[in-house]
């Protein structure tokens, strides 16, 4: 396998259609999903379009082992990862309080744990080659406190805190550490979190729209991609610095309530 690009949460939405765009680039692929059905379809599609090589791990990321497994996989099937995108994540919707905490628990182990894991695992190789490319999956969520998704928007802050800082460190490396930000996004996650209920996701862009800016933006090395973004969202990014944070966060509230 050639030009190796490892996809998480790579069966639907972003992660798929970044897999569609790196096969088209002439890329092979390791993508890692839960659904075997669904990786199963996508690695026939990929092959048959594009001639591509593609494995596919069936992975349960919630799962503590989970990351290890995916790393001892690939290095025990001598696959070179070029391109790490650690896309796999997801939110809900409520007041923290009243959330179930085992729901919770599984988005910090999913959005937080298993990338950082992912990361600190294939980093080395790529140190040891002087060469590579990272892009995790942010989100606009994660330039400001969410009340009604209180622990997803503090995962995403994490990423793209960890991404930034990691980016910095390999300075004088031949690697980048990219984070993608996207806005509201037509993908399964609206329906899965509960968000396709609320306001927010009233204007959402395509998974392709936010899929071409964040591969493009780990191509050219770049530190952070805002894309997919409404109009309303373009304004609360530009108000961010200017508005009194409880304005803020009264607005964001009202914007994430179910309806």
């Amino acid at each position: 396998m050639n030009n190796v690009a490892l996809i998480t949460g790579a069966s639907s939405g972003i992660g798929k259609e970044l897999a569609h765009i790196h096969a088209t680039k002439g890329g092979d692929l390791v993508v890692v999903a839960r659904s075997i059905d669904k990786l199963n379809a996508l690695q026939s599609d990929l092959q048959a379009k594009y001639g591509t090589t593609v494995k596919v791990i069936q992975k349960d990321l919630t799962h503590e082992t989970a990351a290890q497994e995916v790393y001892d996989e690939v290095h025990q099937s001598g696959i070179t990862i070029d391109y790490l995108i650690n896309n796999a994540g997801f939110g809900g919707v409520g007041k923290f309080h009243e959330r179930e905490w085992s729901k919770d628990l599984s988005m910090i182990q999913l959005n937080i744990i298993a990338l950082t894991a992912l990361t600190r695992l294939f980093l080395p190789d790529m140190v040891s080659r002087n060469q590579g490319k990272i892009l995790n999956v942010s989100s606009t969520a994660s330039l400001l406190p969410g009340p009604m998704q209180a622990v997803y928007y503090a995962t995403k802050a994490y990423v793209t805190s960890f991404s930034n800082a990691i980016a910095e460190e390999l300075y004088d490396k031949n690697i980048s550490v990219t984070a993608l930000l996207p806005g509201a996004t037509e993908t399964d996650f609206g329906q899965v979190s509960g968000m396709d209920k609320t306001d927010l996701f009233t204007n959402t862009s395509s998974a392709r729209e936010v899929a071409q800016a964040g591969y493009a933006a780990m191509i050219d090395g770049d530190l952070n991609v805002l894309a997919g973004l409404s109009f309303p969202q373009k304004i609360m990014m530009k108000m961010l610095p200017i508005v009194p944070k409880k304005a803020l966060l009264s607005q964001i509230r009202k914007a994430q309530t179910v309806n």
